[in-house]
């Protein structure tokens, strides 16, 4: 069987990103006898967010320079797009933001355990479904024990900051291969931007596996 290695750089607050992953899960299924391995890099959308966070609806409309009717919108096509593919955003007056550095740092612990792909979802699922503080250290705790990591190692690893030097590395990694938007997908040697059709990421996996 040959194998693609999908190199997937995202964010856990960037609503696209959940949408890009659950159509590449679909494009997998469109392409048989190809083994497709998933790889995340971390990536923060505002890498200088306060650690408080802001509004939701205030930072898109201040970010992007949109109306609140713009920003609504969005927003109703995203729910669109999650529902389709099973995913549920709920998004309230009272979305907020948040700084992403801490949950790149437990995705990252999680990928020494074998549960990067697990903890990556469990924070999307946290972060739009159930509206919860994911830059909050006792919150990411109980999101990593969730998908079995010990809590107390939890704990410890994000207190010390461990893994703070290395995710900071991968993220300007990234930036310096040129990635300025998520989700990109890298493909075998192609950058594929945004959360395109599984038709279309099928179409660039199986480029991908003539080319070996």
């Amino acid at each position: 069987m040959q194998k693609v290695t999908v190199n997937m750089v995202s964010d856990v607050v960037c609503p696209w990103c959940i949408v890009g992953y659950e159509r590449l899960q679909k494009a997998i299924k469109l392409v048989d006898g190809i083994e497709v391995d998933i790889k995340f890099h971390p990536f923060e959308l505002n890498p200088t967010m306060d650690q408080a966070g802001q509004n939701l609806r205030e930072h898109i409309m201040e970010k992007y320079g949109i109306s609140e009717q713009q920003s609504a919108d969005n927003r109703a096509r995203l729910v669109q797009a999650g529902e389709a593919l099973g995913f549920a955003f709920n998004f309230s007056d009272d979305s907020r933001m948040q700084n992403t550095f801490k949950a790149h740092q437990l995705i990252h612990f999680a990928a020494s355990l074998g549960a990067e792909e697990a903890m990556k979802l469990r924070l999307f699922k946290a972060y739009f479904t159930e509206g919860k503080n994911i830059n909050d250290i006792d919150v990411l705790v109980e999101e990593a024990a969730q998908v079995g990591i010990e809590p107390a190692s939890t704990r410890e690893v994000l207190m010390s900051e461990q893994y703070a030097q290395q995710v900071r590395q991968e993220e300007n990694l990234w930036l310096q291969r040129g990635v300025q938007s998520v989700p990109t997908f890298v493909i075998g040697n192609q950058g594929v931007a945004g959360a395109q059709e599984p038709e279309t990421l099928a179409a660039f996996i199986k480029q991908a596996a003539n080319a070996q």
